[in-house]
């Protein structure tokens, strides 16, 4: 399933301006670096230690202060559990929700939502829906690793199962690829 591409997520346009400026700078460290060539006391470089920098920390979106996309009448929508981590590769997390609506009793279909928020703006606004209430799915085994939102579905093979029973269970993956959550089954998983 592939959901549209929001300005947040989809960084990979580039205009022609955004070359120029890239050959300038490129053409800008060629020519220094010709200048600033090591003297003859120079020595090797030092074996890599295996330490990394230090990434870039941004606070991911606060589904708190999310308005997402669920009509649940007179309760309120529940945010059951989130994760977070950086899904399309810009250095910025985004947030990955499991929400429902606050029901007394029984078991209300969860809905999975990406959030972002702009460099300008620091509210949160859902990006994508990976799983729609609609679907009546129940989500267990919920996470976000290596880039990817992992999850296991529960469901429905018809209308007539009554809704405490589930009778379907299918694993789920997305990733982000070409401006879009693509959804796959994860290897060694089965449906039930």
């Amino acid at each position: 399933m592939q959901h549209p591409a929001v300005p947040e997520l989809a960084r990979t346009a580039t205009r022609p301006i955004h070359w120029v400026a890239t050959a300038t700078a490129i053409s800008g460290v060629i020519a220094l670096s010709s200048v600033l060539q090591p003297g003859s006391s120079a020595t090797a470089a030092q074996p890599h230690t295996g330490t990394k920098a230090a990434p870039v920390t941004a606070t991911p979106p606060d589904p708190a202060r999310a308005d997402f996309p669920l009509d649940c009448g007179p309760t309120k929508p529940l945010v059951q559990k989130k994760a977070t981590g950086d899904l399309d590769g810009d250095g910025r997390p985004e947030t990955v929700a499991l929400v429902h609506c606050d029901a007394g009793m029984g078991t209300p279909p969860d809905g999975v939502y990406v959030l972002t928020r702009a460099a300008s703006n620091p509210e949160p606004r859902v990006v994508a829906t990976l799983v729609d209430p609609k679907d009546r799915l129940t989500v267990t085994d919920f996470a976000v690793r290596d880039a990817a939102v992992t999850a296991t579905l529960l469901g429905y093979s018809s209308p007539d199962v009554p809704s405490c029973c589930p009778d379907v269970k299918t694993s789920a993956k997305w990733q982000w690829k070409g401006g879009v959550f693509v959804r796959s089954t994860p290897p060694g998983s089965r449906s039930v």
